[in-house]
């Protein structure tokens, strides 16, 4: 298995993950990955998004390493995040 996700928060226009992930599989692989596979499902559960919406995700995203932070810090901050 490439990735776990620790740690989710959705908001309206963005989603928050805490993943555990091999290097060697790469960051840019689980997030296509991750892109791909929830787009299919929800055009699946909601079939009008499909002709009203060409894409669901945009190519970008954001990533960080958690080095000098305890994954209990981590954790709490993606949690923290729908107060923001």
């Amino acid at each position: 298995m490439p990735a776990l996700i620790l740690e989710l928060e959705t908001m309206p226009d963005r989603v928050h993950l805490l993943v555990t992930c091999d290097p060697q599989y790469g960051i840019h692989r689980l997030v296509k990955q991750i892109k791909g596979r929830s787009s299919r499902l929800l055009r699946t559960e909601f079939p009008h998004l499909k002709s009203r919406m060409p894409t669901l995700w945009t190519n970008s995203y954001f990533v960080a390493t958690v080095g000098g932070a305890t994954l209990e810090i981590v954790e709490r901050y993606v949690e923290n995040q729908r107060n923001v």
